[in-house]
């Protein structure tokens, strides 16, 4: 059996996970309304990457950096899908026309994390036993 057939695996990009980010969102039943997350390819993330690019001047040189506030927004949009932070109702109420703004404002600091973090470890880029390394070494 060739090792070849271990790295044979469907991509997880576009699988989804419903999080409670917090209980302030509820139903009409008062239960709490989970955010609809996914997974997105690396190649999509390179695209984020790329429009998160800004050129800045170090020493009089320019240098493209990565706007890691911009590259956050812009993630966490690419993988909510619920609710649609696109969604004409959901700007106006949040006082914004940019969809890139809804999160930060409809979030409290807190919870902004608390999605962050979600989607970070759907994606694979945090591991979800680094809180337990963390605790450990504490």
């Amino acid at each position: 059996m060739s090792k070849l057939k271990a790295f044979l695996q469907p991509s997880v990009a576009g699988e989804t996970k419903e999080v409670i980010i917090s209980e302030r969102f509820k139903d009409e039943k008062g239960k709490p309304v989970p955010f609809v997350i996914k997974a997105i390819s690396q190649k999509e993330n390179e695209k984020i990457a790329k429009m998160s690019r800004e050129t800045v001047k170090m020493n009089g040189t320019p240098v493209e950096k990565l706007n890691h506030f911009l590259y956050t927004k812009r993630l966490i949009h690419a993988c909510v899908q619920e609710p649609d932070f696109s969604d004409q109702e959901i700007c106006k109420y949040y006082g914004t026309e940019d969809p890139l703004e809804v999160p930060s404002q409809m979030l409290s600091i807190g919870e902004y994390n608390r999605l962050s973090e979600a989607i970070l470890e759907l994606n694979g880029m945090k591991d979800p036993d680094d809180k337990l390394e963390e605790a450990k070494n504490s």
